[in-house]
């Protein structure tokens, strides 16, 4: 039998065995697994979606833009270069409380959150324009 984690492991290779990305041998090699032995196949996992925070999604998306401007520099099409998966980015750890116990607190914390972030933001709102598969959740609306 295999622990829950592996099972799930288990269903993304099914779902996902395409005989190139995802072959009948990388869901043989799951199902061969045993705990005390070293792994010898790497498991083949293909997320369907990829929910990232605001500090580890801006640099995978300065990682986008570098790779973009690298195709171009080469004679490509930066617009091949794409997340393969739906991402969503949230930016939730930006915030710092500046004004507290008062109704307009939040109005507040949140106009200055944005200006002293607002590089940051339009480099993110351009790859949610120029990036297909990638959207951002913006500040003070959600958190990870």
């Amino acid at each position: 039998r295999l622990p829950y984690s592996l099972k799930i492991l288990l269903e993304n290779l099914l779902r996902c065995e395409d005989g190139v990305n995802v072959t009948r041998a990388d869901i043989e090699a799951l199902l061969e697994w045993e705990p005390a032995a070293t792994p010898a196949h790497e498991i083949a996992f293909t997320p369907s979606r990829v929910i990232l925070q605001d500090f580890t999604g801006v640099p995978c998306v300065v990682d986008l833009a570098a790779m973009r401007e690298a195709i171009v520099r080469l004679g490509g099409d930066a617009e091949k270069v794409n997340p393969l998966a739906p991402v969503e980015l949230v930016i939730d750890h930006s915030v710092q409380v500046d004004q507290y116990g008062s109704p307009d607190a939040l109005a507040a914390n949140t106009r200055i959150e944005f200006e002293r972030n607002g590089e940051r933001y339009a480099f993110l709102r351009w790859g949610q324009s120029a990036l297909r598969n990638f959207a951002v959740v913006p500040p003070s609306t959600g958190i990870v």
